[in-house]
This record gives structure tokens, C-alpha cells and sequence, in this order.
């Protein structure tokens, strides 16, 4: 994807997730003697792209809304074990790419020596071993879960992000992380340790939300496969629509989901805003505004560095997609508590870039 040579499929979100190019010499691959301890925590930070964390936490929020139940032990069990995943994928994805990014993005953490591909390779094993580990704190339906996106992650990032199934298996993988949240929240709930006076709904219940972030997910991956070369009008063109539509989708049904899903409200007078449809607007503008401006510009003008923040775009757009969806179900205070995660990412992300 980054030379017209190599094969598309490299993609920012490789985490929750070429093919071309020379074999990079052995000394490329090496670690370089001397370097200081801050030189090593900024090649950690740039392999596991950290400033695109702040995506994660949102999905097991806005799918223990989903439930109709606020956060709780199972909630934070999820949060921690999507994060362990996340990171995993970010390191598998780049030892999978270190041949290539010896040509194409020769800065990175492996091929410039910062990072060895053993120690990427064992970073990837041991996160999802912990990731497996938090869930299964949760019982073993989240455990299920989790071990479906692990197995997701992994087959993404080793064979399929290089074929025409690449971004419907990272649109899996963020939808399964949602019900991740979902699951172990539930779980937790009904053995009576969360939330036990609040409304519970099952977990079919997040299936709308889980399928809304991985439409979203989905053209971020479309995307990320033109981000090296550019040239590509009719992809950025067609996921500005789909995420129009997915922010229309969001603001309809969200006083439907109040007044007759698990969290339901009584029903208010027709036409009056409340400040939950205020909450829902809110986070619904800043999903649009965050993801629609670089995609508009990507397909007027499908350079590289455009089509790159296009992505850039897609992926920080995760954070107040979440706090919609976790509003949309009559959970506000996650909503705010998520959208709290955007100065943060946008922060972080003028040192660690998430791309």
C-alpha cells in the first residue's frame, strides 16, 4: 500500500487490527546498541501507537450501555482486556510488515533497530494472553468473546488484512469488542454483583451498536489500503456517505432506544429536546465533524498525506461515535465520560502519531 509496487492491506488500525519490496538486510532488523531509556519508551510508544488507545475504552462503555447497564467490575475487566488485544494487534501487525516497512517506512520501530521482531512477536503473545486473562475474569461468555477477537486479530494481521477481506475483518474485530463490553458487563450483572437495580437487557440487544462501529471501522480500513499511494476518489466519496448515514442512523434511533429499549425513559412531549437529544446531538455533530472534513478533502484531492489524515480522521471519529452510541442508549454520563478522552488522544497524538 505505501509503494505501487506492494500489496494493499497496511492500515492504521491494524491493531484491533506487504508484501513487496527487497528483504531488508539483517543489521535493519537489529537493535542498535547505546540508546537511552527515553529512546526505548518512544520506540515502545510508536510501535503500539498509543495515542490511538484512547479509541478502545469507548467500545465496552457504549456496549454496557447497550445493555442497559452502567459500568461495573465485568465493564472494567472488558476495558482491560480490549486494551491488552488492541496492543497486541499493533505489535503482531508490525513484525507481520517488517520486511516492508524496511522500504516504505524505514523510521519505524523494527526496521530502524529500535525494536528487535522477537521482542515485537513476544509482546504480541503475552498481551493476548492477558487480554484472555481479563476476560476471563468476566466468566466464561466474555471469555468467548474475547478468544473470537483475539483469533480475529491475529488471522487479520498474519493473512487477511493483504486480501479483499481485510476490512470486513477489522470491521469484526471493533464489533466484537463492543460486545466484549457488553458480555462481561451482563455477565457480571446477573450474578448480582453490578448494577442490580438497574433495567438489564440481553446482549442481543448491542447488535445494532456493535454493527453501526464496525460500518464505521470498516471504511476506515477501506481507507487505510490507498494511504501510501492516494489516487483513490470513489472510496473516500463512499465513506463519507456511509458515515452521514451512520450519524443520521445514530440521531433517529436514539429517542426510539430511550423509550423502548432497557434503559427506556418515559415517553416526553413530541418535538421536546431533552437533554439527553441535546447530549445525543452533541456527540453525534463531533463524530461527523471529526471524520466528514478529512474524507471530503481525501476525495477532492486523494493524495498520500491526505488519504492519511482521512484515516487519522476515521480513527480519532471512534471516540465520539462511542459517546453516541453509549447516549443513544440512556447512558449520558458514559457518553461524557468517553468524549473526556478527546483532548487526550488529540493531545498525545502531536507526539505519538496514530498512524
Amino acid at each position: 500500500m505505501r509503494t505501487p509496487a506492494r500489496a494493499p492491506g497496511r492500515t492504521s488500525e491494524d491493531g484491533l487490527s506487504g508484501t513487496g519490496g527487497t528483504a531488508p538486510a539483517p543489521d535493519r532488523l537489529r537493535p542498535s546498541p547505546g540508546r537511552g531509556r527515553g529512546d526505548t519508551v518512544r520506540a515502545w510508544s510508536e510501535l503500539f501507537r498509543v495515542s490511538a488507545l484512547f479509541s478502545v475504552p469507548g467500545d465496552a462503555l457504549a456496549g454496557a450501555a447497550a445493555v442497559g447497564r452502567g459500568p461495573g467490575r465485568g465493564t472494567a475487566f472488558a476495558v482491560g482486556a480490549s486494551l491488552c488485544l488492541y496492543e497486541a494487534g499493533m505489535a503482531l501487525n508490525d513484525w507481520a510488515d517488517r520486511e516492508e516497512d524496511a522500504v516504505d517506512r524505514p523510521h519505524r520501530p523494527i526496521p530502524s533497530g529500535r525494536v528487535s521482531p522477537a521482542a515485537a512477536l513476544g509482546a504480541a503473545g503475552v498481551l493476548t494472553a492477558a487480554g484472555l486473562a481479563l476476560a476471563a475474569r468476566a466468566g466464561r461468555p466474555a471469555l468467548a468473546v474475547a478468544t473470537g477477537l483475539a483469533a480475529t486479530v491475529w488471522a487479520y494481521d498474519l493473512r487477511l488484512k493483504h486480501t479483499k477481506a481485510g476490512p470486513a475483518a477489522m470491521a469484526a474485530a471493533r464489533s466484537l469488542d463492543l460486545l466484549l463490553g457488553a458480555t462481561a458487563t451482563a455477565a457480571t450483572a446477573r450474578g448480582g454483583v453490578d448494577n442490580v437495580a438497574a433495567p438489564a437487557g440481553s446482549v442481543r440487544d448491542a447488535l445494532p451498536a456493535a454493527l453501526v462501529l464496525g460500518a464505521h471501522t470498516y471504511g476506515v480500513t477501506a481507507v487505510s489500503r490507498h494511504e501510501a499511494q492516494g489516487g483513490s476518489t470513489a472510496v473516500p466519496l463512499a465513506v463519507l456517505a456511509t458515515t452521514a448515514a451512520l450519524g443520521t442512523a445514530v440521531l433517529t434511533a436514539g429517542r426510539a432506544a430511550r423509550t423502548q429499549g432497557p434503559r427506556a425513559h418515559r415517553p416526553t412531549r413530541p418535538h421536546h429536546l431533552t437533554p439527553a437529544d441535546l447530549l445525543l446531538t452533541a456527540f453525534t455533530g463531533a463524530y461527523l465533524r471529526t471524520a466528514g472534513p478529512p474524507l471530503l478533502h481525501a476525495a477532492l484531492n486523494p493524495s498520500p498525506p491526505l488519504t492519511q489524515r482521512a484515516v487519522g480522521g476515521g480513527i480519532r471519529a471512534m471516540i465520539p461515535l462511542q459517546a453516541a452510541l453509549a447516549a443513544r442508549n440512556g447512558a449520558p454520563g458514559s457518553g461524557l465520560a468517553v468524549m473526556a478522552l478527546v483532548p487526550l488522544a488529540r493531545a498525545l497524538a502531536r507526539k505519538v502519531s496514530p498512524t
